[in-house]
């Protein structure tokens, strides 16, 4: 799966968890930028990830992203 089906993938994901169309996900994307992504948010926003891609982040690796390309390195590590 390449880079580009992955944005496409979360971007269905991003829209669901947030109950938001408009979120434009880019690789500079952060929690700061989008209304409503809290700690809990975060949580759901992670184990819809995922099961959606069927992989497994560990708690390290979760804590260290950042933005959303932090995010697409790491599915793509798990893929």
């Amino acid at each position: 799966m390449d880079e580009q089906q992955i944005y496409a993938r979360l971007a269905d994901i991003f829209a669901d968890v947030f109950d938001e169309d408009s979120i434009n996900l880019t690789p500079e994307l952060s929690a700061n930028d989008v209304d409503d992504w809290d700690s809990l948010t975060h949580i759901r926003l992670i184990l819809t990830i995922e099961r959606a891609f069927q992989i497994k982040c560990s708690t390290a690796e979760i804590g260290n992203l950042e933005k959303v390309g932090d995010l697409v390195a790491l599915i793509q590590k798990r893929l």
